[in-house]
């Protein structure tokens, strides 16, 4: 499923026009983005967990020429998913 048909699912099932829905969309995942930007991890109940983990500096290799290289410490996004996902999928 890609952003357009999350957009038409949301608006079939809450009875929203489609511009209504992609906003709505829009809306949540600006929200989510911006609380991790944050350093907020964002907790749905049932769906599971997004938060924000340190990845440290560590070397790595050029796989063209198998010199060596620094890589550079970064933030990034994590999910766990929850035990209802977990339950849906399975």
């Amino acid at each position: 499923m890609n952003k357009a048909e999350l957009i038409d699912a949301v608006a079939a099932s809450a009875n929203l026009t489609k511009t209504d829905a992609g906003n709505a969309v829009d809306a949540v995942f600006e929200s989510i983005g911006k609380a991790l930007a944050g350093g907020d991890a964002v907790s749905l109940v049932g769906f599971g967990t997004f938060s924000v983990s340190d990845r440290a500096a560590r070397s790595g290799r050029n796989p063209r020429t198998g010199e060596t290289i620094s890589i550079a410490a970064t933030r990034v996004p994590k999910f766990k998913a929850g035990k209802g996902l977990k339950d849906n999928v399975n």
